[in-house]
């Protein structure tokens, strides 16, 4: 059963009966030009969005059939451009427990960061002291706080320049490998998807074109997706 199922789902003049699916423990990015609908589906997964019409399924069940606060630890979320609150490096790895009501150990937060390959000396850091590059590491590190299941990443590139966009697939890839966890990827570099991906979903205007293992992008005879091989679209 995949992981995550999208059955006939529309959403406002966004998304048009989109019917697709996600296995686990692979990265699937999500590509296409912009405007494609790419964000609005990535936010569907995790109940930031509802659908007008279908329904979206974590294994097997509507995903508004759970209490979507638990279903935010299990399907975590980065965001672009790395958001932090003011505060220390540890008070950005707490937030998550803080809207559970709960609180981050201390050496569960250094766990945290050394998995991102940052020192335990960065949790009394002023987080408006760290580089471009520590904030993608640290926003990485604190959806990994609930343990999830699924990765939910929005153009977490996007703001870095070439040498760090690759440490940071790097790691993505090395965590997903290592804690087998399903990544899903919203990029619009599509040399980052040949890099990163197993599978890849390509949506035009809000519909799922085409979907699959990641090869398909170069070897299809659609000329939708030709076209934007081609930077034509």
């Amino acid at each position: 059963m995949p992981i995550i199922e999208f059955k006939n789902v529309s959403h406002n003049d966004i998304l048009h009966n989109i019917t697709g699916s996600f296995r686990e423990s692979r990265i699937t990015t999500f590509v296409g030009p912009s405007g494609a609908g790419k964000s609005t589906c990535l936010k569907m997964i995790n109940g930031l969005l509802s659908p007008d019409a279908g329904e979206v399924l974590y294994r097997g069940k509507d995903i508004f059939d759970y209490d979507i606060s638990g279903l935010r630890k299990t399907v975590s979320m980065a965001f672009q451009s790395s958001p932090m609150i003011h505060g220390t490096v540890y008070d950005n790895l707490n937030l998550p427990c803080e809207v559970h009501g709960e609180v981050l150990g201390e050496a569960r937060a250094a766990e945290l960061l050394d998995m991102v390959e940052l020192d335990a000396s960065f949790l009394t850091r002023p987080v408006r002291e760290v580089s471009g590059g520590e904030r993608s590491r640290i926003s990485l590190a604190r959806t990994f706080v609930h343990r999830p299941e699924v990765l939910l990443l929005d153009e977490i590139t996007s703001s870095l320049d070439y040498v760090l966009v690759r440490d940071i697939e790097r790691l993505v890839m090395r965590l997903q490998s290592e804690k087998e966890v399903t990544v899903i990827w919203i990029t619009h570099d599509l040399e980052q998807a040949r890099r990163v991906s197993h599978d890849m979903w390509f949506l035009r205007k809000g519909e799922l074109i085409e979907y699959g293992p990641a090869e398909f992008i170069d070897g299809t005879d659609n000329p939708e997706i030709q076209a934007f091989v081609k930077g034509e679209h």
